[in-house]
């Protein structure tokens, strides 16, 4: 029987954690990273491991690598510490572990909750992620969010699921955006035409029709219209961003000419 590490990177989710820990506590090895959080995070996850690791915040990507080479076992699961491993999810797991896979990888679908509601639509449901793996065929995508895992080798799909509790509150969920969105600008305005005004408009309207209309965001009611629209204003936001640091690399080089050569 092959045996499981499951890796998690925290920052100050005392609330979250022991659920999510309690949910994956049958795997071989739990794996915790930790960016210095300032609650009990640290210490409910040592209830847990001994395998917890604190150290300052590099990124999302390189934390992740951090924590995959922490790994003793060949299969990895990864989970955030907002997500809980379903027990559907842990049977498929442990019947791939007793029994041998010709896979080198496997989607997970994944259910979020949004302002205390399963949404089923929005592109958000099954939401497959890359989440179970085989450790040396696996690497961290290196961008600085929405980063994920990359996989060579054949590619197998799950039924069980992993629940994320990632919104629970408006004030929470435009936080996120805030963050997301600030990364995501740092890696795409550099490889992006320039921004006009007309990509503040269009963008986001045709991720608001996106989320609401194509992917049926309309059948999970208020809460995916707000969703749809919360999608829209990321849209717009990061573009906002995208145009303030292509600006701010322009006036930097007029102030600066000999930076160009």
């Amino acid at each position: 029987m092959e045996k499981l590490s499951v890796i998690i990177i925290t920052l100050n989710e005392s609330a979250n954690i022991r659920a999510c820990l309690e949910s994956v506590a049958w795997a071989d090895e739990i794996i915790v990273v930790d960016a210095e959080s300032t609650d009990a995070t640290a210490a409910i996850c040592r209830e847990f491991t001994d395998k917890v690791f604190v150290r300052s915040w590099p990124g999302y990507a390189a934390q992740k690598d951090f924590a995959l080479q922490q790994c003793s076992y060949p299969w990895v699961l990864n989970v955030d510490a907002d997500e809980r491993v379903c027990p559907e999810l842990r049977e498929e797991i442990q019947h791939i572990l007793r029994n041998g896979s010709a896979k080198d990888g496997y989607l997970i679908p994944r259910r979020s909750y949004f302002l205390s509601k399963w949404i089923r639509h929005c592109g958000w449901y099954p939401g497959y992620q890359l989440r179970l793996f085989r450790k040396e065929k696996t690497q961290v995508r290196q961008v600085r969010v929405h980063e994920g895992f990359l996989a060579e080798g054949k590619i197998g799909k799950l039924s069980g699921g992993i629940d994320h509790y990632s919104h629970p509150s408006l004030s929470q969920s435009l936080a996120k955006l805030d963050n997301y969105s600030s990364l995501e600008a740092l890696d795409r305005f550099a490889d992006r035409k320039q921004i006009r005004w007309y990509d503040f408009f269009f963008h986001p309207l045709g991720n608001f029709l996106l989320k609401y209309v194509r992917q049926k965001g309309f059948l999970d009611g208020m809460h995916g219209f707000l969703l749809s629209w919360i999608s829209a204003l990321l849209k717009m936001v990061l573009y906002m961003k995208m145009w303030r640091l292509q600006n701010d690399a322009a006036s930097s080089l007029k102030a600066n000419p000999e930076v160009a050569h």
